[in-house]
């Protein structure tokens, strides 16, 4: 084999780490693909300066034990929590946190938007799936009304957190929302994401056949993926407002793009004054 026809992601993959231990169809392959694609874009030869911080679950999954990189594969919901002691701690490294929106948004929820509220200098993907894709199938905070899972049998009653709004109103400096029927797109952001100073969120809607597609009868992996490209991409100026999720009403694209002093910036700022 050719060195051009090796994939360019090997490089800063740990290949006994191999086959993956993903559900066939699973989305969190693509969201891999996209994450190192913009690491590569960005001229990194591999992913020395980098630091990786997950939770529990599929997303968790993801950098540990696939990057070839030092990661804290932490307590549920505690991801962002241990980011901000790490980026804290070195500043000079480059803290990405992994994981999905079970691990993030639900237990780890409170962590999320004071992190984004203090625009701490990190990185977030969240692999978004609408259910705890890997514990059972229970509703999370992001499934949608209506939907049947494991403990929500007759029906989710709840409303679900539309998280690129939410982060983006918490004050992070960079929040967008592509799936993985978009890959090029979603590479680009978490590119524009690394280069920005502060908090930035990249919400990653996956599709999980096993658990959600399953248990709510949304289909297989195609099915979900031909869903996730009939969504609209909102354009870049157009107001937020506020909407409650559904399959019909859910729009991609980026959602902030400020250039506000990050947390680090206002500490070295006021230590100067001191």
């Amino acid at each position: 084999m050719t060195e051009s026809q090796i994939h360019f992601a090997r490089q800063f993959l740990r290949e006994e780490a191999l086959p993956s231990p993903f559900c066939p169809g699973c989305g969190n392959g693509i969201v891999t693909n996209s994450f190192l694609k913009a690491v590569n874009d960005l001229g990194h030869s591999d992913l020395r300066k980098f630091a990786f911080v997950s939770g529990i679950g599929c997303g968790a999954w993801i950098p540990s034990p696939h990057f070839k990189a030092d990661t804290l594969h932490t307590t549920h919901g505690r991801a962002v929590a241990f980011a901000t002691g790490l980026k804290a701690a070195n500043p000079e490294l480059e803290v990405v946190v992994i994981s999905g929106d079970g691990d993030l948004a639900a237990i780890g929820g409170n962590h999320l938007i004071h992190a984004a509220r203090r625009n701490m200098d990190l990185t977030v993907i969240c692999a978004n799936n609408w259910i705890y894709g890997m514990t059972g199938g229970q509703v999370g905070p992001t499934t949608f009304t209506g939907d049947r899972t494991t403990t929500s049998p007759y029906g989710n009653p709840e409303r679900p957190f539309d998280l690129a709004r939410l982060v983006a109103a918490s004050g992070a400096n960079f929040v967008a929302r592509w799936t993985t029927a978009h890959p090029i797109p979603a590479a680009r952001a978490i590119r524009t994401a690394l280069e920005r100073r502060g908090f930035s969120f990249i919400e990653m809607l996956s599709q999980c056949p096993t658990a959600y597609g399953r248990r709510t009868k949304s289909g297989d992996a195609v099915d979900m993926i031909k869903w996730m490209k009939s969504l609209p991409v909102r354009k870049k100026d157009e107001p937020l407002g506020h909407r409650v999720p559904t399959k019909d009403l859910l729009d991609l694209g980026v959602f902030a793009d400020r250039d506000e002093p990050s947390f680090l910036q206002s500490m070295e700022k006021m230590k100067e004054q001191i």
